[in-house]
């Protein structure tokens, strides 16, 4: 060991080695490089789980999933019933926000794959003795090709035509479902097929959780790649990416029939649980459609975290507003009797309020007191100047340009 020019030790070269040439000592580190190298590539599995190495609103997210995995514990079994209706209303949040959130083509008719998922299954076991193993699957396999039948003609088109199209599809459907009442059971619907688990309240509600993170994790997958950078370039400007050279509407028809295979897997699971059952008026009504849309823009669009966290709040929110039974002096009348005009005013409020809905209030909130707790730094010098919009439009298109070629005409 000898000492360099500033006073500082360096290893000798071994016996055959130039000067210069760096050694292969392994209390050496390379050049260029850092004992706490966080790059995904260095850190391994071990290291993506490690909470330490999670942003704040990761952690956040996984403390909020683990105490929905254990709050059965403190529910009685309506409260687990109403649970497991809830996780599937934010199931069917989740997948319209997946096309309408990401690309920004918005469908007021996503009930209908729900419907199409939901009756393909019930039909399958009811008349044929299928079991929901086989006829679930079945179900979505359906309701994706009802995607691909309503989106390839529609999304291949600029314009309302997909709003158009979607919210005519489920008043044809329920015409259909009217005129084969024989088949479908008309308005009031079928009976409830075989159960998956039985009146068992809180297996049902890990049913549906476990659904619930299964459906999620497939879109944060899928969006949060590199076709997640092109929907998002879609909606923000759809000739931008006809300039890259890639086919736009391949990637919005991608999302529609993705999200509708999940809209079809919720549905199909759904009415083999105690609550559900094949009813339009549970299935795909004009006011479930409404709901939806409504749930996932108080959770925050285009983030599939906040359309998840609107459908909770959306449903459970309702049924404890239907539940109350003190009375409106003035009115001398119990509030259940008002609660979808409370509800209804209650969300307008919200969306004013919080236009960009909770998740990204929540995340607004945090980083100004993060900045605040650092002393008022100014962030700015980090990203180059960027705002954040800035930030987002040189993401995608960095991925775009990372892709192009890749989906050519």
């Amino acid at each position: 060991m000898s000492r360099d020019t500033a006073g500082r030790d360096v290893a000798e070269p071994s016996e055959g080695q130039a000067p210069g040439q760096p050694t292969t000592d392994d209390d050496t580190i390379p050049s260029g490089t850092d004992e706490t190298d966080e790059s995904p590539a260095n850190r391994g599995i071990v290291g993506f789980l490690d909470p330490r190495s999670f942003s704040l609103s990761q952690q956040l997210g996984v403390l909020g999933l683990l105490g929905l995995a254990v709050l059965p514990i403190f529910l009685t079994s309506l409260q687990a019933l109403t649970m497991t209706s809830a996780f599937f209303f934010a199931m069917f949040a989740m997948s319209w926000d997946a096309v309408s959130g990401y690309t920004g083509q918005i469908s007021f008719g996503h009930g209908l794959f729900f419907a199409v998922g939901g009756y393909t299954s019930a039909l399958l076991n009811l008349g044929h003795g299928v079991p929901p193993s086989l006829s679930i699957p079945a179900g979505v396999v359906l309701a994706a090709v009802a995607g691909v039948v309503i989106g390839v003609p529609a999304l291949r088109l600029r314009g309302p035509y997909l709003s158009l199209i979607t919210l005519v599809a489920p008043l044809i459907l329920l015409q259909i479902f009217i005129f084969y009442s024989g088949i479908f059971g008309g308005e009031l619907g079928i009976s409830a097929p075989a159960s998956l688990l039985g009146f068992a309240p809180y297996a049902n509600y890990y049913l549906a959780f476990g659904l619930f993170l299964f459906i999620l994790a497939i879109l944060l997958a899928v969006t949060r790649s590199n076709a997640g950078a092109v929907f998002t370039a879609i909606r923000e400007d759809e000739d931008t990416v006809a300039a890259a050279g890639l086919n736009a509407a391949k990637f919005k028809t991608f999302a529609f029939v993705l999200s509708a295979a999940i809209g079809g897997l919720a549905g199909a699971v759904f009415v083999h649980t105690p609550q559900g059952s094949p009813r339009p008026s549970q299935l795909f009504s004009v006011l479930v459609n409404v709901e939806v849309i409504i749930a996932a823009i108080l959770g925050g669009m285009g983030t599939i975290v906040g359309a998840a966290i609107g459908g909770l709040f959306f449903f459970l929110f309702r049924d404890w507003l239907s539940g109350l039974k003190c009375s409106i002096p003035l009115l001398n009348a119990p509030i259940s009797e008002f609660d979808f005009l409370i509800f209804s005013v209650i969300t307008l409020v919200l969306l004013f309020v919080l236009p960009g809905g909770f998740l990204r209030a929540a995340m607004h909130w945090g980083r100004g007191l993060l900045d605040r707790s650092a002393g008022g730094e100014d962030r700015a010098a980090t990203d180059g100047g960027q705002t954040p919009v800035e930030s987002t439009l040189e993401r995608y298109r960095k991925a775009i340009r990372e892709i192009t070629g890749g989906d050519r005409e």
